[in-house]
């Protein structure tokens, strides 16, 4: 009798630990721009990597950089992934509101910006007279935008307008059907985009160099009193990395990003795992940020930002004490 009750027994107890596991977690509010490089994210929800630290992840994609920006000030959400350069805008009075606690606390990768343009333009010169879109002037990747064409001879607004046409998602659907004649693109859109006979112009690390891209930002007040789980953050996203840039994950790790990209595929995904995971570019190992390309990023703020501000000193827009403390979690 006691054989046949003891799978019973076990079954129940098992969903008796499940669910005092997921009572006891903590929600952190994530906000994300669409794409495939979400994918540490996604492996870390299926490997049950934040679960391990004790924070039950919830995701919400957003449409822009304002949504998102505005949304983690107002404490509508409690992590985002977003450049580097949008938290400083906002931190700095020069986005649609002021966040003057909003830091950096991990690196992410190095921003994968390609300028992608129809299939007609095939040159730089060729965007003249054209309208080459971006998500907001004030923020984001539209700097880097900015200082490519300036860099191949095309000024704006003289040669060229700069329609706003949302986050990356909203931009690639324009592009695809050809509202505008260009745009910086992050990996991997552009390998759908190159399959449809899209160019690719340049890349953005190509032309700046060091470039520091996403991260992982939040308030200071809520980083603090949340510190454990900004800490787990930290490490479960730096481990699903690292399983990322195991060879041995590879399938797995097309299989995660196929279920989390339903208009994907399987070419596209191999492709993506070249682009993402590649030694050049590729996600940055550990979630280490990379105090260099942040300067850059400065210096592209102080020259297009508005208000004019020369900003140079990267240090007060990341607080290492979090990564530092995550690593010691994550070996």
């Amino acid at each position: 009798m006691m054989k046949f009750f003891r799978p019973i027994l076990a079954a129940l107890l098992f969903c008796i630990s499940g669910l005092s596991l997921a009572q006891n977690l903590k929600p952190v509010n994530l906000i994300v721009f669409p794409g495939g490089f979400n994918w540490p994210v996604w492996v870390a929800q299926d490997k049950g990597l934040f679960t391990r630290q004790g924070l039950d992840v919830k995701v919400t994609p957003t449409p822009n950089s304002t949504f998102q920006l505005t949304g983690l000030i107002e404490g509508k959400f409690d992590i985002a992934m977003t450049a580097i350069d949008n938290l400083i805008a906002y931190r700095e009075g020069q986005g649609a509101a002021l966040g003057p606690d909003l830091f950096a606390f991990m690196g992410g990768d190095t921003g994968f910006l390609r300028l992608v343009t129809v299939p007609e333009v095939k040159t730089y010169a060729d965007l003249r007279g054209k309208e080459v879109s971006v998500d907001a002037l004030t923020t984001g990747y539209a700097f880097v935008l900015l200082d490519m064409l300036e860099r191949n001879g095309l000024v704006k607004d003289r040669d060229y307008t700069t329609p706003a046409a949302g986050g990356v998602l909203q931009r690639f659907q324009s592009l695809m059907d050809k509202k505008h004649a260009g745009t910086l693109l992050i990996s991997p859109f552009e390998v759908t985009a190159q399959a449809r006979g899209f160019n690719v112009l340049g890349s953005g690390i190509d032309v700046l160099g060091k470039y520091q891209g996403l991260v992982g930002g939040a308030r200071k007040s809520w980083a603090e009193a949340n510190r454990d789980s900004v800490v787990g953050y930290i490490a479960a996203f730096s481990q699903a990395v690292d399983w990322l840039y195991d060879p041995a994950n590879k399938e797995e790790a097309i299989g995660i990003f196929l279920k989390n990209q339903n208009n994907s595929t399987r070419q596209a995904a191999e492709t993506s795992y070249g682009v993402l995971l590649s030694p050049k570019e590729g996600f940055q190992k550990k979630a280490q940020i990379d105090m260099e390309g942040v300067r850059t990023a400065l210096l592209l703020r102080s020259k297009y930002g508005m208000p004019k501000k020369t900003l140079t000193d990267p240090t007060p827009y990341y607080d290492a004490s979090f990564h530092t403390e995550a690593m010691k979690r994550a070996r």
